[in-house]
């Protein structure tokens, strides 16, 4: 897709045009993110916060004000808006150290996604999900307030997402399709990571099976037609989970990933073993050294190595490639998934093209391999701009799969 703004930085595009894909779902106005992009200092990452916070806190006052007045469908739409304005503008302030601004800019976020919530009908409950010795944040939205056993859609972002979010990224999807979608915020990922010190973890499976024991408490769920769905970086944590969880009955990865440790190592010379000896070296300096120049010279490796080392808790962009040698399903682990999985894939992903067919051609379980085209406008990694083609595609392949249309009928 052409990039519309931001023609010399292609990470500002994306961000762009992830804000722009959440229109669909009430998450953004069209106007409102052009007007906001056209006042950003292209590649200043405090342009970037400075005019998505003006945006956002303009969006919440109007959402206030209607509020006040009884304007409930309103006040719900503005905050709805704001809460992703808000998101989008601490993007970028993950850096070494992180920019103080960037808990002000989540925690308006947040506050705001719960004053929309509020406002549904039903209700989007806030849900703290017990998790070793503390809990996880997310949400619980039910189709009705009948209590009856619905099949659920358990969700959780990636790298860089938050539960909230989700909310534009298939939740309200599902809800309008008779699916119950139960999200949530994992280690490493916002909510856990801001206010918890909680850092990502490979070994997934640990933080769903507790998910899943909460969702079996829940009254609205059916417990025998419970999935999961893991967006981006999810394209490889929940696929991990799925090997050893086998109460899912179906799994989505949006988009698939297999092993992250090959974006470490496909830029050092030498074989993969040898890389990752370097990678966990105690000194590395030239590789060090590497790294600063990679960084300096592409924008998409300074933030995403900056905002790796924060979720990762790594002091050192090699700690943190060396880190994402431990997330991977080689070693026979894809092929402990037993439930039918579904594997999307983006025709011009520009952060794990291919990958997407490697977890595929491991899987043993009943598998689907779907692709997304740039001439669909849905190319790009995790498909934005795209986003009532992506929802309806995997919605109606968790329907057949877990045959719901007949259930709702």
């Amino acid at each position: 897709m052409k990039q519309l703004l931001f023609p010399n930085n292609i990470q500002f595009w994306y961000e762009t045009l992830r804000s722009m894909s959440h229109i669909a779902y009430g998450g953004a106005d069209f106007g409102e993110v052009v007007s906001t992009g056209e006042r950003i200092v292209e590649g200043d990452y405090g342009s970037w916060y400075t005019e998505w916070t003006a945006t956002a806190d303009r969006v919440a006052a109007e959402a206030d004000k209607a509020l006040k007045a009884g304007h409930r469908i309103s006040a719900r739409d503005g905050y709805l808006r704001a809460s992703n304005y808000y998101r989008s503008a601490e993007f970028f302030l993950h850096g070494r150290p992180c920019d103080p601004r960037h808990d002000h800019a989540y925690d308006r976020s947040v506050a705001c996604f719960r004053s929309a919530a509020a406002l549904f009908t039903p209700r989007i409950e806030p849900v703290a999900i017990p998790y070793e010795d503390t809990t996880l944040p997310g949400y619980l939205y039910r189709v009705d307030d009948s209590g009856t056993p619905r099949p659920t859609l358990v969700m959780h972002n990636g790298f860089d997402g938050t539960a909230e979010e989700l909310h534009f990224f298939g939740a309200m999807a599902g809800v309008e399709r008779g699916y119950n979608v139960l999200v949530f915020d994992g280690p490493g990922m916002p909510g856990p990571r801001h206010h918890q010190d909680l850092v990502f973890r490979p070994d997934w499976e640990n933080v769903i099976t507790p998910v899943v024991d909460f969702a079996e408490t829940l009254p609205d769920v059916d417990n025998n037609r419970i999935a999961l769905l893991g967006i981006s970086m999810g394209g490889i944590l929940a696929p991990r989970a799925a090997a050893f969880e086998h109460r899912l009955a179906a799994l989505v990865a949006v988009d698939g990933l297999y092993d992250l440790g090959q974006t470490s190592v496909r830029n050092i010379p030498g074989s993969r073993e040898q890389a990752e000896q370097m990678l966990r070296a105690d000194s590395a300096p030239e590789l060090d050294a590497a790294f600063e120049r990679i960084m300096s010279a592409d924008p998409i490796a300074r933030w995403a190595i900056n905002h790796g080392m924060y979720v990762m808790g790594a002091d050192t962009p090699r700690a943190f490639n060396a880190s994402y040698l431990d997330y991977t399903l080689a070693g026979g682990i894809a092929e402990q998934i037993r439930c039918p999985t579904l594997v999307c894939d983006a025709e011009d992903d520009m952060f794990f093209k291919g990958q997407p067919e490697q977890l595929y051609d491991h899987l043993t379980c009943p598998r689907t391999l779907m692709l997304f085209s740039t001439e669909e406008g849905a190319g790009a990694h995790c498909h934005p701009g795209a986003m009532r083609l992506t929802q309806a595609r995997i919605y109606d392949w968790l329907d057949n799969t877990l045959d719901t249309a007949d259930a709702r009928a």
